[in-house]
């Protein structure tokens, strides 16, 4: 369908959508919360069909590239929408939990081939130098140096009192703060590396995943296997998918760089960012939480090595439980 037809077609809802949203806010802080709460009222009993309506028709102008003014107009009457359907008529607590049991996950499948394409960036190096260093004890010097290696072999040697630490002396609260500060800043990076083109990202995810593959291959030779595997495992479901997700949305900017459709490329970067935010503020609580993982659990002496794997096994499930079904019926358009 050509714009001008598509446009004739459908400008009479976008009036009808944009004259509501025009009375909500016109009306003071108080009418607001009342005027939210009656959005299902008689009157204005068609405003979320209607706010669906147009989102489907910004995604429809989108897919068909449409010129920048009508996907801009269109954008920002969705974006009004969403203010009066959503944030004034949702506490704070509600929104967070419908982030993270609806956005998040939706967002993620949204994006599910960039999800792909990095979890094989980072996956498929980690296996191979994994492989190599398992079969070649001196490898692991081609990627770390002599003092970084012993300090790995210190840190997982079964005759260290505090596996996984380089200081004996640093406490779980300490070593929490080390691990959310690392964390993050490797997600970070994976993610606003995207800036250059999708490269940045591509070099984090790539030299992370010969980083953690060489290291637990070199460790696995030297039949650590005892202290190293039951300490990354606990962790590892969330610390290493929220990695991954980073990437998704450092790629995410890249994509828009590279296809930016009818729009600038400024105009697309700052479009892929905002799509992009869920998955980064997503990862980031995941980082959080392998950050507690890592110091209060991973690194206990006094836990069964047994009962760590059985619930790494279960936080496993419960990730990929999480972003398969999380959220279903709630995709972003």
């Amino acid at each position: 369908m050509k714009q001008k037809a598509y446009e004739e077609k459908h400008s009479p809802q976008w009036q009808q959508l944009d004259f509501l949203l025009t009375n909500l806010e016109q009306k003071n802080s108080t009418a607001n919360a009342a005027s939210a709460d009656s959005l299902n009222s008689t009157n204005n009993s068609d405003f979320p069909a209607l706010y669906r309506a147009v989102c489907h028709h910004l995604a429809l102008a989108k897919d068909r590239q449409y010129s920048p003014h009508l996907v801009n107009s269109l954008h920002h009457l969705v974006l009004r929408g969403h203010q009066q359907l959503y944030h004034q008529k949702k506490p704070f607590v509600s929104q967070i939990v419908r982030f993270v049991l609806q956005d998040f996950p939706a967002s993620l499948r949204r994006e599910a081939k960039l999800f792909w394409l990095s979890t094989g960036l980072f996956l498929l190096p980690a296996l191979i130098l994994g492989l190599l260093c398992y079969n070649n004890g001196d490898l692991i010097y081609s990627v770390h140096s002599v003092a970084g290696v012993a300090d790995m072999e210190a840190m997982y040697n079964p005759a260290n009192e505090h596996i996984g630490r380089d200081r004996q002396s640093d406490t779980d609260f300490k070593m929490f703060g080390f691990y959310i500060y690392n964390n993050v800043s490797i997600g970070f990076r994976t993610f606003a590396s995207g800036l250059l083109y999708g490269i940045g990202t591509v070099v984090v995810l790539v030299s992370n995943g010969v980083f953690i593959g060489s290291v637990a291959g070199h460790l696995t030779q030297l039949q650590f296997t005892e202290t190293f595997w039951p300490f990354v495992s606990g962790h590892g479901a969330f610390e290493l998918t929220a990695i991954v997700i980073s990437g998704a949305a450092g790629l995410q900017l890249a994509r828009a760089l590279y296809s930016p459709g009818r729009l600038g490329r400024i105009a697309a970067l700052k479009q892929a960012a905002t799509e992009a935010v869920p998955l980064v503020i997503g990862a980031t609580l995941m980082l959080f939480i392998a950050a507690f993982i890592e110091a209060f659990w991973s690194s206990s002496s006094t836990v069964d090595n047994a009962i760590k794997y059985s619930v790494a096994a279960v936080l496993w499930l419960a990730v990929i439980a999480y972003f398969l079904f999380a959220g279903r019926g709630h995709e972003p358009r």
